[in-house]
């Protein structure tokens, strides 16, 4: 079983889900504010760099939704620039390995289960988001929500 460092939005009932699988499957984590954290340019790009650049963003983001915020027209030095200002808008959750330092962005099962294994069956697919489009996490509208996935 892995150790993985687990950045996610304190108080998202989407991150709770996602820790409860890999806890499930005997993981340990060392959870962190992904909102709090000193991101840099290196630091992001060490979890985003395998995605497209419109797959960093968190697609339930209050700025993503309403369409002020436009991922896909962003190049890859505009959007590190707006992920760090504003960490709300990172696809989440980031997760490190601690054994091989590998990285995930994001949670999809199978990508998920490919890197560390989940207890079976796997979990469904809406484990990378929030379950509807009317649901909402804690908080949605202060500074969160976790696509593609490609372990680093």
């Amino acid at each position: 079983m892995a150790h993985i460092v687990f950045y996610e939005k304190p108080g998202c009932g989407g991150n709770a889900r996602q820790r409860a699988a890999l806890e499930a499957a005997g993981h340990t984590l060392e959870r962190r504010n992904l909102l709090t954290a000193p991101w840099t340019r290196e630091a992001l790009l060490a979890f985003l760099a395998p995605l497209p650049v419109a797959d960093w963003f968190n697609r339930s983001a209050p700025r993503v939704k309403s369409g002020e915020v436009l991922p896909e027209a962003l190049d890859a030095d505009a959007a590190l620039a707006l992920l760090i200002a504003e960490p709300l808008l990172i696809h989440r959750p980031l997760m490190q390995r601690h054994d091989d330092g590998s990285r995930l962005a994001g949670f999809d099962p199978a990508a998920v289960h490919a890197w560390v294994g989940l207890a079976s069956p796997v979990p469904p697919a809406s484990l990378d988001t929030c379950p509807s489009a009317r649901h909402r996490c804690p908080a949605a509208d202060t500074p969160t929500e976790g696509a593609t996935h490609a372990p680093v």
